[in-house]
């Protein structure tokens, strides 16, 4: 057993950094260890699909934190260390190293992990799935020599990688089994813009196809063979068909586990020692309406906040609003809101102009703002959402009605 029992924050990711970070700006004077099973330093994700495979960021300009604030914070940070199990009863995390850690409060941030393929051929080098900084550098490395890539699934982080592969040159073909691109998350509007865009940039789409197999030879692939007979050539594969809680640690140490590490509004698990913030664990959502699972930067830092105030004997409910972005290309794609339960969309703005947004209502009440290069539209939504402040259809679509103004009151009413 080493160290006094402090608190252990298992993942360093967003969630885990903020977490440390937040504890020590509430006034937590106690110990804490951040364990991280990535031997790199704690570094930001999402450019990893983006400026970091294109060569504008390095892996030290994505550190989170300096490499000397952990120290100077008095945090005990862990590198290339995982842990295997926890003794909820005993308030122990034993470490794969062998060495155990007592704790006062165990912070899950274990994140998520891409989902696995089922069709065969997965295992070929050269087909790759994009989760942390060594898949991002194989990744890099492949695009370099690759002339045909392939990517299975249109959510955001295959679109993203599939425009910066034909911006280099590749030959580059999506392939999604859903009918249309992002559809779990944008609206028919956003998502016919997109598959525009990804045509725009030299992409081919392949909607509505599911694969059958990955072919190679001498054990690198070769190959995709789709569903419907086709057949792909591919120097280069990136699987990126979803994500899954990583939720295996908490369910063997007995919490209660649902599609995430299940919390209540104060990101508590059923162990009142225990909490788990980020992609891992589902929460209760006030703008869902039920217990949800979301995979955003936002959700995780907010989260971690919200934990770090708890700790600290303050007041402390996560009910921030969601919001995302994702760069493809030369589009940034703002979400304010959740895409669901919508049943009248209106935009605003030119989509010709590729820069427009568009708003989503469910019963006359405005519940989404999806917007691509207005930056001000996004801004303005989180405020409008957050207040619940009330937007008809026909004066989000106005072009001259003042959404800025509407905002204003609704923030400080």
């Amino acid at each position: 057993m080493s160290g006094s029992a402090g608190i252990v924050i298992v993942g360093a990711g967003h969630g885990g950094v903020q977490a440390a970070a937040s504890l020590r700006e509430e006034g937590y004077a106690g110990s804490i260890t951040l364990i991280s099973d990535d031997p790199n330093a704690p570094y930001q994700r999402p450019p990893l699909s983006k400026a970091f495979i294109k060569g504008e960021a390095t892996a030290e300009s994505l550190i989170l934190r300096g490499p000397a604030y952990y120290p100077e914070k008095q945090i005990d940070l862990r590198l290339g260390e995982s842990v295997r199990e926890i003794d909820c009863a005993g308030r122990v995390a034993r470490l794969a190293s062998g060495a155990s850690l007592a704790y006062e409060h165990l912070v899950l941030a274990t994140g998520a992990l891409a989902r696995p393929a089922t069709f065969s051929g997965a295992e070929l080098e050269g087909v790759l799935a994009l989760r942390d900084m060594s898949d991002a550098a194989r990744l890099k490395a492949g695009l370099e020599g690759a002339a045909h890539v392939v990517v299975i699934g249109a959510g955001f982080i295959g679109l993203e990688f599939a425009a910066t592969a034909a911006a280099k040159g590749a030959d580059v073909q999506v392939v999604e089994v859903a009918p249309r691109v992002m559809g779990r998350a944008v609206s028919q509007t956003i998502s016919d813009f997109y598959a525009d865009a990804h045509r725009g940039f030299g992409v081919k789409l392949h909607l509505g196809a599911g694969v059958l197999s990955i072919e190679g030879a001498g054990g690198r692939v070769r190959g995709v063979h789709l569903s419907d007979g086709r057949h792909l050539q591919a120097d280069l594969v990136l699987v990126g068909i979803g994500i899954l809680a990583n939720e295996a640690l908490a369910a063997s140490a007995g919490l209660v586990v649902d599609n995430g590490v299940v919390v209540d509004e104060a990101l508590t698990t059923s162990d009142p020692h225990v909490s788990a913030i980020g992609d891992c664990c589902a929460h209760p959502n006030p703008y869902a309406g039920r217990r949800f699972r979301l995979e955003s930067v936002q959700n995780a830092t907010d989260q971690a906040r919200v934990v770090a105030r708890k700790l600290t004997g303050k007041p402390a409910r996560y009910d921030a609003l969601p919001w995302f972005w994702s760069d493809q290309g030369d589009l940034k794609l703002q979400i304010a809101g959740l895409n669901m339960g919508c049943d009248l969309f209106v935009t605003r703005g030119d989509i010709a102009s590729r820069s427009f947004s568009v708003f989503g209502f469910s019963g006359g009440r405005l519940r989404v703002v999806e917007s691509v290069n207005r930056a001000a539209d996004h801004m303005i939504a989180r405020r409008l959402i957050a207040a619940g402040a009330a937007l008809s259809p026909e004066e989000a679509a106005d072009p001259a009605f003042d959404l800025k103004a509407r905002a204003m009151p609704a923030k400080s009413g």
